[in-house]
């Protein structure tokens, strides 16, 4: 299984000294809707304390939890992609702490940078195989559980 990589730690740190310069320091209470689905990818969070879920919508009023999140996470990806979508709703879980990065600032360094911008897309690319690897992991179970008729 990959490894959980955080973002702000893996960056060699003259990238993340020079990423951090674009960080707002930002804050979100309980229960608040941070993003949804489909909605304008526009920034990303690196969460300093609490935890944040992502869901999808099955319903009109039912969201399935997808990832809980935590200190030092990723918070939000699609900004560096097309066509720059959410594909998932994010809501604190608990008070949330957390660097706030707006995509284009970011993307103008990235271009300004070469070696940070390879370094941000690897490093998101290991986020996103580890993500990937562990809802594998959970549908595998949760359908082996189900074929055993515990579900």
């Amino acid at each position: 299984m990959t490894r959980a990589t955080k973002l702000l730690t893996a960056l060699p740190p003259p990238q993340r000294r020079h990423l951090m310069t674009l960080a707002h320091e930002v804050s979100f209470p309980e229960d608040t809707r941070i993003f949804e689905a489909g909605g304008t990818a526009d920034r990303f969070w690196v969460i300093r304390s609490g935890a944040v879920c992502l869901d999808q919508r099955v319903t009109s009023v039912q969201r399935v939890t997808v990832a809980s999140l935590g200190a030092g996470d990723l918070l939000g990806w699609s900004w560096l992609f097309p066509p720059y979508q959410w594909d998932f709703g994010a809501e604190a879980f608990s008070p949330v702490r957390a660097y706030e990065f707006e995509a284009q600032p970011v993307l103008k360094l990235c271009e300004e940078d070469p070696a940070l911008g390879l370094s941000l897309v690897r490093i998101v690319a290991e986020i996103l195989a580890h993500r990937l690897e562990t809802t594998r992991g959970k549908l595998m179970e949760q359908y082996g559980m189900h074929r055993r008729g515990v579900i």
